[in-house]
């Protein structure tokens, strides 16, 4: 399933995994791998991780 985040368009196959939060890197493992997103300030990664989960 495809997210826009701010403009951008992520790509994330249900059933998530595991998802690793570092301040500005988040790491989501789904069924196809691992996929690493980086941003540049907190707020864009948390604004991320709760469009996340929302969906």
């Amino acid at each position: 399933m495809s997210y826009t985040f701010q403009g951008k368009i992520y790509a994330i196959e249900a059933p998530v995994k595991s998802i690793s939060i570092n301040k500005l890197n988040v790491v989501v493992k789904d069924q196809a791998g691992s996929q690493l997103f980086k941003f540049t300030k907190v707020n864009e990664s948390k604004d991320f991780l709760a469009m996340l989960y929302q969906a």
